[in-house]
């Protein structure tokens, strides 16, 4: 998720350690009285997912957060192959939270860190093939007697997975962090009309019209080709046309949505369409918080710096009232 690469941004496709009992297990673990960092694994399929579940000291029940990761190639820990260095943005949160007595699970999607094995041929994948992943984990854990409450949250693309799969396998609560609030196709032309000539915009218009058809598209431009290459547009036929907002209204349960000032990739249009998708959604708005969750003003240069530091913290007026609302969540 790079500043300034605002077409790849949406469209780049792609303490104890051990390990979870799967379901099935003889005994189910207990809260536990000291913090607990353990390496998990789900099966599907003939394919294993790898994570990191944290659950803090206590000897009653605690919120877990479910944390879906953003588009490309991001890890459990909010970094990507595409940018040198590491932002730790998800592990950051994890810590954050820990601290604060909720517990969260994290993981590699399917292609990428561990669950590098679980990779599909790109002409393979569909969105909801991450969506499919999610459900897993949350069948999972969503029964532990360690845990109260589940809470999905999605984060950036992450945020529309954690939605439909709202849909599909019921939270106790959703938290939207950086995400769209339009259709793919409507945030490609925004980027698109910012960088490229308008005779290109009118191009990626036709191709998104006919992926949306359901068609196959030909000609592609040699600049747009690696958005529209051939063995990606079976992805974005599964995607463009999502509306996150109309998705979202169908939700029953407790949902805050979260933008910052400071993001160049989502902008205050995308906050305020999912906040309004239906009535009682929480929405925190922090000033000068960027896409990865660090505080910066929206120069380049601060952002670059931001995505790529991991001595960078999460912004400090971020952790409370998140913090606030996980707690209040009730088991559904």
């Amino acid at each position: 998720m790079k500043p300034g690469m605002r077409v790849g941004v949406w469209v780049a496709m792609v303490t104890a350690i051990g390990t979870t009992a799967l379901a099935g297990a003889e005994k189910a673990p207990a809260p536990v009285a000291e913090d607990l960092v353990q390496d998990v694994q789900v099966v599907v399929g003939v394919d294993t997912l790898f994570g990191t579940l944290v659950v803090p000291g206590s000897t009653k029940p605690v919120p877990l957060v479910l944390v879906f990761a953003g588009s490309g190639p991001t890890d459990r820990d909010g970094n990507t192959t595409l940018l040198k260095g590491k932002n730790d943005c998800y592990r950051m949160l994890a810590d954050s939270l820990r601290e604060r007595g909720i517990a969260t699970l994290r993981y590699d999607k399917r292609g990428v860190g561990q669950s590098w094995r679980a990779s599909k041929s790109e002409s393979e994948l569909k969105l909801g093939t991450y969506v499919d992943d999610a459900m897993v984990w949350a069948r999972t854990y969503r029964h532990d007697p360690r845990f109260k409450t589940l809470i999905y949250l999605g984060h950036s693309e992450g945020a529309l997975i954690a939605t439909l799969a709202a849909k599909e396998q019921t939270p106790d609560a959703l938290v939207l962090v950086a995400g769209a609030g339009r259709p793919a196709k409507d945030v490609i032309h925004e980027q698109l009309r910012r960088s490229v000539s308008a005779e290109i915009v009118r191009k990626s218009d036709a191709i998104t019209d006919t992926l949306v058809a359901g068609k196959e598209a030909f000609d592609i431009p040699p600049i747009l080709m690696s958005l529209y290459r051939p063995s990606i547009q079976p992805y974005m036929r599964s995607w463009l046309a999502v509306d996150p907002a109309a998705e979202l209204k169908s939700i029953k349960v407790p949902t805050m949505v979260i933008w910052g000032t400071s993001d160049i990739q989502i902008s205050r249009d995308d906050f305020d369409r999912l906040a309004a998708a239906r009535g009682g959604i929480d929405k925190l708005l922090v000033t000068n918080m960027n896409h990865v969750l660090k505080p910066t003003l929206e120069d380049p240069m601060a952002q670059m710096s931001s995505y790529s530091d991991s001595t960078i913290m999460l912004h400090p007026h971020l952790l409370p009232p998140l913090t606030k609302f996980l707690r209040g969540v009730k088991r559904s």
